[in-house]
């Protein structure tokens, strides 16, 4: 079968899949958002928000010299997305491309509103970036991302000039910069108890995020995307957008998913699978969209299985269900963020 005829037969069978899915999706309503601290509201109920002085400082932080200069999430990253090793030191099972199997082109495009990357300096100073999406929620302010890109950041953990910019590219911020909220991170307490290789099914986060430099809110600036839950893994036709380390601007691509079974014992579980080209470190995090009314709603984003996948050919996702779920929950209601539990005799 040539590649665009499977295109199109996985087209027809996603969007049905789609439209008769009965998975979890998230409600927003402007009337019902809860308005953040240091906001007064219009004669009309336009909710006003002072302007930000952490996002001018993080502003002026992150200037196109460091932003290009940002290394992947994880600092053995390269290869691919996800050029990890277990907590034994061992190299996990290397991933990839099936023989003869046909790897859809990425290409470099402006990229979109909902799409972006997050700054930020890790404990030697360097810089350091992840992808990541806006999700619809009611607090208009939050972003979808790996938990392996910010499992560092939860509860009280220092977060570094830790920000979000949403359509980031050729050093251009067109939207302002978002800093992220104090104890607003969220990282399933699986991932931290099992780590990222037994923990993979677990690989996802939120993060809640403050104004930006005019006092505008991150849904409110780029609108969001739709959070599934519960809808299968083939999908198609899936859009993976991505920012690899060091680029001008992010990658997209155009494919579908399928169901992956783990055949590494390190890291148990079923996960979506999709073949894109060049999506090295840094497009983790990144989300995989499909075609919903009025705009897209996401499915997955890059980690899960390696922590994303060891080549440039291959990505993966945690599979979003019911830990999705709550973990979504947490963060829209403010409940306290998980984080690593106290070692032994600390």
């Amino acid at each position: 079968m040539e590649p665009g005829t499977r295109i199109a037969r996985y087209a027809a069978a996603g969007a049905a899949a789609l439209l008769l899915c009965a998975g979890f999706t998230t409600t927003v309503s402007a009337k019902t958002a809860t308005a953040p601290a240091d906001t007064t509201t219009a004669s009309d109920g336009t909710i006003m928000v002072d302007p930000n002085p952490l996002a001018d400082q993080l502003d002026a932080y992150w200037t196109p010299a460091r932003m290009e200069a940002a290394l992947p999430a994880n600092a053995l990253e390269g290869s691919g997305t996800g050029a990890d090793t277990t907590a034994t030191g061992a190299a996990p099972a290397v991933d990839g491309p099936r023989p003869g199997e046909y790897i859809p082109p990425s290409r470099s495009f402006d990229g979109i509103p909902q799409a972006g990357t997050f700054f930020w300096t890790d404990a030697t100073g360097a810089g350091r970036t992840c992808s990541g999406s806006v999700v619809r929620s009611p607090g208009r302010d939050l972003v979808l991302s790996a938990g392996h890109c910010l499992k560092g950041y939860a509860g009280t953990s220092p977060k570094r000039h830790l920000a979000f910019v949403p359509q980031y590219h050729d050093s251009l911020k067109p939207f302002g910069v978002f800093p992220v909220r104090t104890n607003g991170v969220y990282v399933s307490q699986q991932y931290y108890d099992l780590g990222e290789h037994a923990g993979a099914a677990y690989d996802f986060a939120f993060a809640v995020t403050e104004p930006n430099q005019e006092g505008t809110r991150l849904e409110d600036a780029v609108g969001g995307v739709r959070l599934l839950t519960g809808t299968g893994y083939y999908h198609a036709p899936v859009r993976m957008i991505g920012y690899p380390a060091g680029a001008e601007k992010p990658l997209e691509c155009w494919s579908w998913t399928t169901r992956w079974d783990s055949d590494d014992p390190a890291d148990p579980g079923t996960f979506p699978r999709i073949a894109c080209d060049a999506f090295v470190g840094g497009t983790s995090g990144g989300p995989m969209l499909v075609p919903w009314p009025g705009g897209w709603a996401v499915v997955g984003v890059i980690g899960g299985y390696h922590t994303g996948g060891d080549t440039p050919q291959v990505s993966y996702s945690a599979y979003f269900g019911a830990a999705t779920r709550s973990l979504y929950r947490a963060a829209v209601t403010g409940g306290p963020p998980a984080g690593p539990r106290p070692t032994s005799g600390s």
